[in-house]
């Protein structure tokens, strides 16, 4: 008598939690052990590229912003970088620093939520809720200073949007020793535990070798051993200027890929930080002038040809717009007419400002680079970042691509499957932190 074994097809999502609606996976089970599996992507395919060939450059920032969601501010970063490398030109000092102070807190925030969202798959509801309650005291920042939470659309091409608000520094730190509290706490909570312990250790592995042979980069590749970061690899902003470590794993685990992220996010406070101590002082020091008048008298103002007084007087505008009017202007734009718009003061008060502003927002008339292109990554949450633009010499981009840095990650999903329990599929896909509107972009 001979007896037969028998494998099993199971589909895992789209409809499952832990596939969060937008990944399929088809299993082949012996048991409960993996024996194959099969990704299937593009249930939230956005058409990002294509989109971004039909607007001006400066429209393109809502669009990154919904690549990477959880981080999208250094989204916003890497897209203006390349544009300014295409254009050849640099920002103001000032401007480097507030884009690495927020990117550094849109780096842990996206951490934050990574770990948080692993842990409470697995079971540890109170590590979620309190590392959830760290990334709301950061979001507090993003949004004094973006005026927007998740959707900032921050940066601009020859800076950012706006300075950063008086007393901000003070209530960062607070906020940052408040998320240092929940890093220890999330460490004693998980990292003793023997449940959360015994379902990462060992399971998801991968290979140095086979990490790099992927392409795969970031938190992911760092577990193997591989301390690559663009940030100290290919320095851009002032991350040259800033003292931080890479951190690494041995094993290429869950495990050591949770450590990786723990660390990272230690590293990102002291980076912050930092920047606090070296970041160049700009007038947003200074204190506002005597006559203030609201964002709609200045408008209404303007409509009715009173101009003479407009750019004498303090403009007090929405926190959407708040910190962007000329007196912080030269600190946070580069002084290039063709590229940056004018303050709102001189785009109401006179007509060779009003006439730079539409020059810059209508269509056959916008940014301009010269015919070329260029590749520029930045280090994201996830790994490497890198926008690749064409340009044809209009104000529309003629090509534009993306590497995600999670999409080699799912590239290698199976590898890191096969072999381990069917239950280990939820910490090893929670490890890779796929984020569905990078991945299918």
């Amino acid at each position: 008598m001979t007896t037969e074994t028998r494998s099993m097809l199971l589909n895992v999502g789209p409809s499952h939690p832990a596939m969060h609606g937008v990944i399929r996976m088809i299993v082949e089970l012996e048991g409960e052990r993996i024996k194959g599996a099969d990704v299937e992507i593009g249930y939230l395919h956005r058409a990002f590229e294509k989109m971004c060939e039909t607007v001006m450059y400066a429209q393109c920032f809502p669009y990154t912003d919904r690549l990477n969601y959880v981080s999208p501010l250094i989204n916003n970063v890497g897209f203006a970088l390349a544009v300014e490398k295409l254009l050849g030109i640099d920002i103001p000092e000032r401007a480097k620093y507030i884009r690495v102070i927020m990117s550094e807190i849109s780096r842990v925030t996206d951490h934050l939520t990574c770990v948080g969202a692993t842990a409470m798959e697995l079971g540890a509801m109170t590590v979620f809720l309190y590392m959830i309650k760290a990334r709301e005291l950061l979001w507090e920042l993003v949004e004094e200073i973006t005026g927007a939470r998740l959707t900032i659309s921050y940066v601009r091409i020859g800076g950012v949007k706006a300075d950063l608000t008086e007393g901000f520094q003070e209530r960062a730190a607070k906020k940052i020793a408040e998320t240092r509290k929940v890093l220890i706490e999330t460490d004693d909570l998980l990292t003793r535990n023997r449940i959360f312990f015994d379902r990462m250790k060992g399971t998801g592995n991968i290979s140095a070798q086979d990490a790099i042979a992927y392409g795969i980069t970031g938190p992911f590749l760092r577990s193997t051993g591989v301390a690559y970061d663009v940030r100290k690899a290919n320095p851009y902003l002032v991350y040259d200027r800033l003292d931080f470590e890479v951190p690494t794993g041995t094993t290429g685990d869950n495990l050591d890929r949770y450590f990786v992220r723990m660390e990272e996010m230690e590293q990102s406070l002291r980076i912050i930080e930092q920047c606090f101590e070296q970041i160049p002082p700009g007038e947003i020091q200074a204190e506002l002038s005597a006559h203030v008048i609201p964002a709609a008298e200045m408008v209404d103002k303007a409509k009715m040809g009173q101009t003479e007084r407009l750019l004498e007087e303090q403009v007090d505008l929405d926190p959407t717009l708040q910190g962007g009017t000329k007196k912080y202007h030269k600190d946070i734009n580069a002084p290039e007419r063709k590229v940056v718009l004018p303050p709102k003061e001189e785009t109401y008060s006179n007509i060779e400002s009003l006439m730079n502003h539409f020059k810059l927002v209508m269509y056959g008339h916008g940014i301009k680079p010269p015919v070329g292109e260029v590749y520029f990554p930045v280090e994201g949450a996830n790994g490497e970042l890198g926008f690749y633009i064409v340009s044809d010499g209009t104000d529309l981009p003629c090509r534009v691509r993306v590497h995600p840095p999670c999409f080699p990650i799912m590239a290698a999903l199976p590898k890191c499957l096969i072999g381990d329990m069917m239950a280990d599929v939820i910490p090893t896909f929670g490890s890779v932190n796929m984020i569905a509107g990078e991945l299918d972009r």
